[in-house]
């Protein structure tokens, strides 16, 4: 009766402009595909090229290249006998778009081009695409020599269409075409498609898949049908990773799950469903049919093949499966390893090195980097040839096979102390166990004839000696001497990630890892071209209060027992003066802030769209419990007189892992100037009328506020 369909959706570590490497990314997934039976395969958005090339879309190389893939795809014997679906950029009538071209047997069947461009966060889609306006609308579309060569076509309809095979009809969605309110597979499905498919390139962030998992889900519980989703996976050439996830649902319910995170440059999904379970699904859903009997057709491209066979009554189906979500401390221990891993490798460098205080936020990245080493041996023990290749390219040994996740750790990752007169020998003790316990090749040394040079030339200069504020020097001394701490610092990891491996006789050089948090940016509490200054940053998308949980979680699963003096030690910068010994300097207290009080903020200024008054509006409810609202009014007002002063640090911030909607990374993600009037003197003033308003109408206690 043919019934029984078997799809496939596929998440592949595709690396921007990497044609070559790309095409055979393409090819294996498409082997994998039809060895288990797939008629139909789904990748992820734009493959071809790698979804994020950015301005390189403008280049009239790229759409070269891009087609010059596809060439290659429609004559490999590969692609003969399953309808493969591929993405990539088509100009069409000199308009660029997004675009998928969906063939089989060496004959193009539709270019589709999205609809709904992604343009809010870290996506500028119509920066470089212009979205397909024409609803339910088919041209032709002129293909290039090429490909006339190989198709032996002249032109393929070019819209927005579905595709008619002799079992059942398949309609297209692009990414955030899901995400949108007037999703096409609403419509689509109404017309009849059975079978909705989305190419996505959705990148990972704390929390967010479970929201993704209900989109698809709900995509076909009111409407009925099968929704295949794939997803990009990896660091293409930025702060994003992809998170994979690929997944097949039908009905409202999941049946195939693919990996978030994984090391795997290719994974296939392959599901087989029964047609006949989305059509009685439907059947009894009065107000569908009720809707469908209205809807505008979508033209229809038909296809003289079959996902199914016709003797399949025995073929066994795929039942529904309860989703996995990973915990946040999971996604923190896996997302950013992934993504060290794809940046080490791409880079061609021999490892990393990091500045270890011994405090939370550098101890939390060894973490991840060491979790990474659990990743990558985990995955040769598991038989990715892939994984193995390459690490043996970055320890420079061809054979090597990496078994314990602390040896490999030795061989790649160097921790360095750095101590100064104003260290404490706590710190120097946490950094050197937790060194010992991940592995690391860790180095002490001390940078206090380092200041004592630069401050010395300074005061040859001068005639003057700065002094800390201890001694009796200014607060701008006090700072001043801080920064020449935390700068050289800087300069000495640099130095020590270029000539460390050639002490020790080894090839390549290191790149340098930052450690500063989502909420010290934020806050601007860093010294600009300090210690934060590095090559790549895994948390700098993370909390403090996401990454005191990630150091627990480090504590249970890897047992790294000396996370817990880490974990209890109050957060330091440790730049000034001890005091009988002791560590005098915290963070929050030079913040004037918490870390909690900073992600509320955070999430308020860039979540909320919250300035200066609606932040104040908000809190005097959220804190009603604790602050008065001449307290509150005064916490606003200090945090958005340090953050404008501080925001020019932005634009030089470390390229970071991006893992929260609050991040203030200037580069594309959180644009705003980094020259303010830090007065704030119109919205502070508003403020203050409205605390005096308020204690105006019911009194000096905000209790009284809050009373019925």
């Amino acid at each position: 009766m043919g019934r029984a369909v078997s799809v496939a959706a596929c998440a592949l570590n595709q690396w921007v402009l990497d044609f070559e490497g790309n095409l055979a990314r393409i090819l294996r997934s498409i082997d994998i595909a039809k060895s288990q039976g797939a008629r139909y395969r789904l990748g992820p958005e734009l493959e071809i090229c790698g979804y994020g090339c950015s301005d390189h879309y403008y280049e009239s190389d790229t759409l070269l290249h891009s087609f010059q893939v596809l060439a290659k795809l429609l004559e490999s014997p590969a692609t003969q006998d399953i309808i493969c679906d591929v993405g990539m950029p088509v100009l069409h009538r000199n308009v660029r778009y997004n675009c998928r071209v969906i063939f089989l047997n060496k004959k193009i069947l539709l270019i589709r081009p999205k609809i709904s461009l992604a343009n809010a966060g870290n996506y500028r889609e119509l920066r470089w695409f212009t979205p397909w306006n024409k609803a339910r609308h088919v041209e032709e579309y002129f293909l290039p020599r090429i490909i006339q060569e190989v198709t032996g076509q002249e032109t393929v309809p070019f819209g927005d269409a579905v595709l008619a095979t002799k079992d059942t009809c398949l309609g297209t969605e692009i990414c955030e075409e899901l995400w949108a309110p007037n999703s096409p597979h609403i419509e689509m499905g109404l017309d009849g498609v059975e079978i909705f498919t989305n190419s996505s390139g959705s990148h990972h962030v704390l929390r967010k898949a479970h929201t993704r998992v209900d989109l698809v889900n709900s995509a076909t519980a009111k409407n009925g049908g099968i929704y295949i989703l794939a997803n990009q996976k990896g660091c293409d050439g930025d702060r994003l990773y992809y998170d994979g996830c690929a997944m097949i649902s039908m009905n409202g319910e999941t049946v195939a799950q693919g990996s978030q995170f994984s090391l795997d440059d290719v994974e296939v999904l392959v599901a087989t469903l029964d047609l006949e379970d989305v059509r009685s699904y439907r059947a009894e859903i009065s107000s569908r049919n009720l809707a469908a009997s209205k809807v505008d057709p979508y033209p229809r491209i038909k296809v003289n093949f079959a996902l199914s066979c016709s003797d399949d009554v025995a073929v066994p189906t795929c039942m529904p499966i309860q989703w996995r979500h990973h915990s946040p401390e999971e996604e923190i221990s896996l997302g950013p390893a992934c993504w060290l891993w794809d940046y080490l490798r791409r880079s061609k460098q021999a490892g990393f090195l990091l500045p270890l205080s011994g405090g939370i936020d550098s101890s939390a990245t060894a973490c991840i980097v060491f979790s990474m080493c659990h990743q990558v041996c985990l995955a040769v023990k598991n038989g990715n040839a892939d994984v193995l290749a390459d690490v043996r390219k970055i320890v420079n040994d061809e054979t090597y096979l990496p078994e314990d996740p602390r040896e490999f750790c030795k061989r790649i990752f160097t921790t360095c102390y750095m101590a100064s007169e104003n260290s404490s020998q706590d710190t120097c003790n946490r950094a050197k166990l937790l060194a010992e316990q991940i592995g690391s090749y860790h180095i002490n040394l001390n940078i206090d004839a380092a200041v004592k040079a630069i401050v010395g030339i300074f005061s040859v200069v001068t005639g003057r000696t700065p002094r800390f504020s201890v001694y009796g020097g200014s607060s701008r001394e006090n700072l001043a001497l801080q920064n020449v701490q935390a700068r050289i610092r800087m300069v000495l990891a640099y130095l020590f990630a270029q000539l460390t491996l050639w002490t020790r006789g080894m090839p390549g050089g290191l790149l340098v890892l930052g450690s500063a948090n989502v909420d010290e940016s934020l806050r601007g509490y860093l010294t600009k071209y300090d210690c934060s200054s590095a090559d790549i940053n895994p948390i700098g998308g993370i909390s403090k209060t996401d990454l005191k949980n990630f150091i627990q979680y480090c504590i249970e699963n890897f047992q790294l027992t000396a996370l817990r003096s880490i974990m209890s030690a109050p957060p330091t910068a440790e730049l000034e003066p001890l005091v009988d010994g002791q560590v005098a300097q915290t963070d929050e207290e030079d913040m004037g802030m918490t870390y909690a009080e900073l992600s509320i903020y955070g999430k308020l200024r860039k979540i909320a769209k919250a300035g200066p008054y609606s932040m104040f509006c908000k809190l005097i409810n959220m804190w009603k419990e604790i602050c008065t609202p001449r307290e509150v009014a005064s916490k606003v007002k200090h945090f958005f007189r340090m953050y404008s002063i501080n925001r020019h640090k932005m634009t030089t911030l470390t390229p970071s892992y991006h893992a929260e909607n609050y991040s203030p990374d200037d580069n594309r993600f959180d644009l705003r100037p980094f020259l303010y009037n830090t007065t704030w003197s119109w919205q502070f003033r508003c403020i203050d009328e409205e605390v005096n308003a308020l204690y105006f109408l019911y009194g000096f206690t905000f209790k009284a506020l809050t009373m019925g």
